[in-house]
């Protein structure tokens, strides 16, 4: 919950205070910034196929199309998803 609340604070931040395009423009021409791009994406990808093993086709893609646009902050809701649905996991009983 914590990491979806950062999240959350970094996307309202970026959105509110940056300068979109132009600022990636510029980016893209740092080596370490294109690095770091290639594995965010290869990350989104591995948990995308993660998500489209675990759930019927339109849950996967919904939850994969969210994941792709609005990035880690669905990353966190979806495990905290995986985890409650999860029947191998030991979660303590609610009282």
């Amino acid at each position: 919950m914590i990491c979806a609340l950062a999240m959350g604070g970094a996307l309202v931040y970026g959105f509110g205070f940056g300068e979109g395009w132009s600022e990636v423009r510029e980016l893209v021409g740092y080596p370490w910034f294109v690095v770091s791009l290639i594995d965010v994406y290869v990350g989104f990808i591995l948990f995308a196929c993660w998500i489209a093993v675990r759930e019927r086709v339109l849950a996967a893609v919904i939850w994969i199309l969210l994941l792709m646009t609005l990035g880690n902050i669905i990353a966190c809701g979806y495990v905290f998803h995986a985890i409650r649905s999860s029947k191998s996991l030991p979660l303590p009983k609610e009282s």
